[in-house]
């Protein structure tokens, strides 16, 4: 049974009356914990980001960089894959930073004009001379859309897709049996099949790619940035907190389909991830505002909450846009979600919100501490009970991501009286219960 599900019934469960052993209801206006309602192991391969030729960092954020907490970095991230054939000195540049960061890399390799035998090369020089032993690999970047971004100057078919993706994918098998294969890597996921991507005469691109790869990939990937706007609008708050409900039903609508098609149930990776996929930045909800980063901090919590297998931001470091992480040597906002979730636990229990525009997540820790994070999306502050079942906390250490505070751990800090905390507007606040 997956989370999302689980999260469903148990919904359903402290809604009813409660009899023994059950949890209390949540009183609406608090938020809640359970921490004897164990969820399951939270994947660590939610906290990745892209990464490759073109997103390279300074020396003088690489601290940063390795203290942040990035556990995957795609590699080589966007529509490069399809432009070049990837190098062994890259591969080699690859390994040796993804060692100092501390992360899982994954490599995409080439599908558009793209060849069989580049790509087993490739495998076999990474896994079988090298031995670096990279388990997840990928075919191509955002296929749908080949034609509509000139990547193509004909019109690359699904057929096509089908046909290129598995002559790649059975090459680089042979050479390696181990690999996992990642894909399709579609643009512009969504949560119905009225809103997914089609081809021109209407055909679901991801349906019609499992129906012939279905039995080969291992792990289903698309990519989202649900603020895209043919206009390229200015985005707004209310935009960003609105988007925040959406994600655990566009991932089971992806679940469902992945099981109806293929008869499996295959892991689900968002690959690309941000907001508005524009070159939009200096703006109030640009991908490079403070607001931003509590909308990815919420979104993490979300795709928790969906039992997502891996997530990569978009992107370590961009100059011409506001996406990336970095820019230059500057820092942008959403870097710090990293190292805030960092301190986060790794067995998520049960948590609920009965207060508009706040969220709630926890988690258990290896060392016993209940991780609680808190994300106060609205623009006032709210002061609220926080409920532990079966739990009397008197105090937490604190962290905070605000406007004004980079991740910061605030000390220990009592609760107030009756258990309730105090959320700074547009926050994200950890509390470590020991």
């Amino acid at each position: 049974m997956n989370r999302a599900l689980i999260l469903s019934l148990l919904v359903l469960a402290i809604l009813s009356a409660c009899g023994p052993g059950t949890s209390p209801t949540p009183v609406a206006d608090a938020v809640f914990v359970d921490p004897g309602t164990d969820l399951g192991p939270i994947s660590p391969y939610l906290f990745g980001t892209n990464y490759g030729p073109m997103h390279a960092v300074t020396l003088e954020v690489m601290p940063l960089v390795e203290e942040a907490g990035f556990t995957v970095l795609r590699f080589p991230g966007g529509a490069w894959t399809d432009a070049a054939d990837m190098k062994p000195f890259q591969i080699d540049q690859l390994m040796a930073f993804a060692e100092q960061v501390n992360a899982m890399p994954t490599i995409s390799v080439r599908l558009l004009e793209g060849k069989p035998e580049t790509a087993a090369e490739l495998v076999r020089y990474t896994n079988i001379q090298k031995k670096y032993g990279v388990v997840y690999w990928s075919i191509g970047n955002e296929p749908n859309l080949f034609t509509d971004l000139g990547q193509a100057d004909y019109d690359y078919t699904i057929e096509m897709l089908n046909e290129n993706w598995r002559a790649i994918a059975l090459a680089m098998k042979e050479t390696d049996p181990t690999i996992k294969l990642m894909g399709p890597e579609l643009s512009q996921w969504n949560e119905s099949y009225d809103t997914t991507p089609k081809d021109a005469s209407g055909r679901d691109w991801m349906t019609e790619f499992l129906k012939v790869n279905g039995d080969l990939v291992d792990i289903v990937t698309v990519h989202r940035y649900p603020m895209y706007s043919p206009a390229n609008g200015p985005v707004t708050a209310e935009q960003l907190r609105a988007n925040t409900r959406k994600w655990v039903g566009e991932v089971e609508y992806l679940r469902a389909l992945v099981k109806d098609t293929t008869g499996r149930e295959l892991p689900i990776a968002i690959t690309e991830l941000n907001s508005d996929p524009s070159s939009a930045q200096l703006q109030d909800f640009s991908p490079d505002s403070f607001y931003n980063a509590l909308w990815y901090a919420d979104v993490l919590g979300q795709l928790m909450n969906a039992d997502v297998f891996m997530v990569n931001q978009w992107v370590l470091s961009q100059r011409s846009t506001g996406l990336g992480l970095f820019k230059g040597s500057e820092v942008r906002p959403t870097f710090y979600v990293f190292p805030l979730y960092k301190n986060f636990g790794r067995q998520q229990v049960y948590a609920a919100s009965g207060v508009t525009d706040v969220d709630i997540f926890a988690a258990t820790r290896d060392d016993g501490a209940l991780t609680v994070m808190i994300i106060n999306l609205s623009d006032e502050e709210q002061k609220i009970p926080l409920q532990i079942n079966g739990r009397k906390a008197t105090e937490a250490e604190v962290w905070l991501l605000d406007a004004t505070h980079h991740a910061e751990k605030m000390g220990i800090q009592p609760f107030a009286s009756g258990g309730s905390v105090t959320l700074p507007a547009r926050s994200a606040t950890l509390y470590v219960i020991e």
